[in-house]
């Protein structure tokens, strides 16, 4: 059974960093697209960062610039690294991929979510 995993949230300042961290487990074949999305208190959740196996990457554009998406291939992992954070970045943040797994085609899964909280 295939799992996403995030850990690395928690309280930053503004201006201050964290980094978010998830990790694919069960019998993985191949994964394409990674990403991460957010949900903030009242609003929908809108996509904040995807990365393509081969490495290119998208941003929506109130975190480019200050947000940087990675991924390690070999690990099945895909990170985040949020720098000058701001209030408005608070949210939970959820980790998304599409996954090959045994015995199926391509699925989409979610991580549980993980909070991140920018406040002074």
């Amino acid at each position: 059974q295939v799992q996403l995993v995030e850990s690395g949230g928690g309280l930053a300042q503004p201006g201050g960093s964290l980094r978010l961290s998830c990790a694919a487990s069960g019998r993985i074949f191949s994964i394409n697209t990674m990403g991460w999305y957010r949900q903030a208190p009242g609003k929908q959740r809108e996509l904040v960062a995807t990365i393509t196996s081969r490495g290119n990457t998208n941003y929506v554009d109130s975190v480019k610039g200050r947000f940087t998406i990675s991924r390690d291939n070999a690990k099945n992992t895909v990170s985040l690294q949020l720098n000058s954070l701001k209030p408005e970045d608070t949210a939970v943040y959820y980790c998304n991929a599409d996954i090959y797994a045994s015995g199926t085609s391509f699925k989409n899964y979610w991580g549980q979510g993980t909070q991140v909280t920018v406040s002074s």
